[in-house]
């Protein structure tokens, strides 16, 4: 887990109240769209998360002093995602990754600072993304074939392992992909990008809610 002066500060209740997600006005459509039962699946928001950019070449200096403030390693290599009990990092290129954590987690500002300034500052950088995207969760027995109705990427567990991370596209959305369960999927899209990218999906779920033809 973070040290204690990585964490965000407090966010008071009105500030709070004030927050609007990209797709919380379609909390019900997404409640109302999900199926159960053995063919089911699931749509939800998780809004809010914390996200922020790491651009460092692993091994690195500049890596240990991130890894060791955070209490975590950077993954090595393509699809792999790596963390703790509260914080992931998800391989987005050989120096690029991007930190994923519960909301106000983790300050961007107290992390980049770490690094230094000047003449003396570690090469990389650490920037606040937070709002850049939004995360949705698709999860149940029919997730996976919901996604492949559109997903650019190979989704067989052969190929997309639990655990696993990667960037692709949905449609025509370009999306980060993590599978966090054997059923579970989140689909990290641009904040522009997620009111399509929900109906997309709701449209695809809508033949799971109907018996299965023999």
């Amino acid at each position: 887990m973070a040290e204690n002066t990585l964490e965000a500060p407090a966010v008071s209740q009105e500030v709070a109240a004030l927050r609007t997600s990209p797709v919380g006005y379609l909390a019900q459509d997404m409640a109302a769209g999900s199926v159960s039962g053995e063919r089911g699946v699931t749509l939800r928001e998780l809004p809010f998360l914390t996200q922020i950019g790491l651009r460092v070449v692993p091994g690195s200096a500049t890596a240990q002093v991130l890894e060791s403030a955070l209490g975590l390693s950077l993954p090595q290599r393509v699809g792999e995602v790596s963390g703790n009990e509260t914080l992931s990092v998800l391989w987005q290129g050989p120096d690029e990754f991007l930190l994923v954590g519960p909301p106000d987690s983790v300050d961007a500002a107290p992390l980049a600072a770490l690094l230094g300034d000047g003449e003396d500052a570690l090469p990389g950088s650490v920037v606040e993304l937070s709002g850049n995207r939004t995360t949705l969760e698709l999860s149940g027995p029919s997730a996976r074939s919901v996604l492949e109705k559109g997903c650019h990427f190979d989704l067989h567990p052969s190929v997309f392992g639990t655990g696993s991370a990667v960037s692709t596209a949905i449609g025509p959305v370009p999306v980060f992909l993590w599978k966090t369960e054997e059923n579970t999927f989140r689909i990290l899209p641009r904040a522009s990008f997620a009111d399509y990218m929900v109906h997309w999906l709701l449209d695809a779920m809508l033949e799971f809610a109907a018996a299965e033809v023999p």
